[in-house]
């Protein structure tokens, strides 16, 4: 058996969740930790490979002894979040953890995943909200929160994203099939919300824009169906900062 912990993190300081050598990533201090925690290097399998500065709510991620496919230790499942923690820094958490199988793989068993941006909608920005959402002076009024919201009902569905998608990028398919997409204003921040079985290069990042386009008066509700079947990169809305983008939640 591995563990399979759950991970909230604010991504700020970090070049993203995945080891690189340009800089600090939650992969390294998870292992850093792992390391004080068990007395032998792990290999610790993201469900993702978060950007820099994009944060998350529930992260998923499985420890196995470096090369084994099991964790031995006899420290039970509910004392890994605060053991591990204990060796976290302040903005990385494991707040939840439970045993799985050998075989069990954090990547390629998610059956879906769940994403939130955040905006916050004020004319004067807040000091709390600092790189953790995207500031948007302009007051979106409920109307245009309505038009946002029928125009993210149109991108639910199995479509192909390729508008979505960071230029440049190399996938084998971009069709990808949304469960969910909404949303919904909570005092002066307004949530975007999406579920899908997976996701593009910047694709949340890319349809946050080209919803707030839509909010902004920029784009038409019934212009989404046009770009989304055009492919065309340059049709859709703006990439927005890594800031207000949230890893919310993964499904097994």
């Amino acid at each position: 058996m591995k563990a399979l912990i759950k991970i909230s993190y604010l991504g700020t300081d970090y070049c993203g969740y995945q080891v690189q050598p340009n800089g600090v990533s939650i992969q390294q201090k998870l292992n850093e930790a792992a390391r004080a925690v068990f007395g032998f290097d792990c290999d610790i399998v993201g469900c993702s490979r978060t950007d820099s500065g994009v944060h998350a709510n529930a992260f998923c991620a499985t420890v196995a002894k470096k090369g084994q496919s099991n964790l031995p230790t006899a420290i039970p499942a509910e004392r890994l979040p605060l053991a591990m923690s204990a060796y976290l820094p302040q903005d990385i958490c494991v707040f939840a953890a439970d045993w799985v199988e050998d075989g069990f793989h954090a990547r390629y068993d998610v059956k879906e995943k769940e994403y939130i941006y955040r905006f916050y909608n004020r004319t004067v920005r807040s000091p709390f909200e600092e790189n953790r959402s995207a500031h948007i002076p302009k007051p979106i009024s409920d109307d245009a929160l309505q038009e946002m919201n029928r125009a993210s009902a149109k991108l639910c569905g199995t479509h192909d994203f390729a508008a979505y998608m960071a230029q440049g990028s190399s996938v084998k398919s971009t069709v990808r099939t949304v469960t969910r997409c909404d949303v919904r204003r909570e005092g002066d921040v307004i949530i975007f919300r999406i579920s899908a079985n997976g996701f593009l290069y910047n694709m949340v990042r890319i349809l946050a824009g080209t919803l707030l386009a839509v909010g902004q008066g920029k784009l038409r509700a019934d212009d989404i169906d046009k770009i989304t079947e055009s492919r065309d990169r340059t049709l859709a809305g703006s990439t927005m900062p890594a800031c207000g983008l949230y890893l919310n939640r993964v499904i097994y």
